[in-house]
């Protein structure tokens, strides 16, 4: 008989096919936590192992709903919508898919530097919509030696540095302690580091330790000179002191991948010129995905049958 397995979110056509291959799937794509009243109670008794998108997480009255479960399996990097510290009470592992996603997600963080600094879609539209009959846009931002400040140096973080070196801009980061094994400079005080940077690029984990971490105090640093890219969680941004900011001229422009309360985003920065927004595609690509999708099943397959986990957190 297949273990029974709880999947919640919207996963590759891959990754659901094997799934279906080698479990009894209980598939729902909820909006909100996913309440353990969802599943019948012999449903409930079975399920072995949940593969949970990063976004949806697994609640603590869910964890503890599932006497039968052995792992959480999380498709993506970020765990903090995973109540950790209940499946840690109940002695279950939590994996991730560390490293798969960091190149994807650092060619998005540079995509959007570069597309805010040379404004490509306010310049896009003028040229589609005729405009430039009338005369020349304007002019953009260059970014060669420029100012590139990381919050967050791990694997997405690090990927972000080594492509703002090869664009040669000056490369310094924040993280808790500094990395003796990188050529940047480290500030470990993200209002320091956002008043030496021209570019400030969230990339550090989210949760509560990092909530609003990008204070009002960091945006007032980075000053109206500055750009704020964030391809991390949105919690880690103080997002109404963002738009705040924006709105008096003091903060040059923002570039966001990730909001605080997804997939909601404020009317405010819709509506501005300035700033580009983004439906969380930082590791949307077919190829990540798939390898993303891979690796889930892998920790779940290798926790049912009394393997090492591939990615323990």
């Amino acid at each position: 008989m297949k273990p029974d397995v709880l999947a919640l979110g919207a996963f590759p056509p891959a990754m659901m096919a094997r799934m279906q291959e080698c479990f009894t799937l209980h598939h729902f794509v909820p909006d909100d936590p996913f309440p353990s009243s969802a599943l019948a109670p012999a449903a409930r008794a079975r399920i072995r192992a949940i593969a949970t998108e990063a976004n949806r997480g697994a609640a603590r009255e869910l964890i503890f709903a599932l006497p039968a479960l052995e792992v959480v399996s999380v498709f993506g990097v970020g765990i903090d919508a995973v109540d950790v510290a209940a499946a840690r009470e109940r002695s279950i592992p939590v994996t991730n898919t560390p490293g798969v996603m960091a190149d994807d997600v650092a060619d998005l963080a540079i995509a959007l530097l570069l597309a805010s600094a040379r404004e490509l879609l306010p310049s896009e539209r003028f040229a589609r919509e005729g405009r430039w009959l009338a005369g020349p846009y304007g002019l953009g931002h260059s970014i060669t030696g420029k100012r590139l400040g990381v919050i967050g140096l791990g694997a997405i973080g690090a990927g972000i540095a080594r492509r703002g070196a090869a664009l040669e801009m000056q490369v310094a980061y924040s993280e808790v302690a500094a990395n003796p094994g990188v050529p940047y400079r480290f500030i470990k005080d993200p209002v320091e580091l956002a008043a030496n940077s021209d570019f400030l690029v969230v990339a550090c984990f989210g949760g509560p330790s990092t909530h609003h971490l990008v204070s009002a105090q960091v945006i007032a640093a980075l000053g109206p000179a500055g750009t704020l890219i964030n391809i991390a969680r949105g919690s880690i941004v103080d997002e109404q002191a963002l738009i705040a900011a924006l709105q008096a001229g003091k903060l040059r422009a923002a570039a966001l991948d990730v909001f605080e309360h997804e997939p909601r985003i404020p009317a405010e920065l819709v509506a501005m010129p300035n700033v580009i927004v983004q439906p969380h595609m930082g590791a949307a690509t077919i190829e990540t995905r798939e390898r993303i999708g891979t690796l889930v099943v892998d920790n779940i397959l290798a926790r049912l049958a009394g393997k090492p986990l591939l990615t323990p957190v």
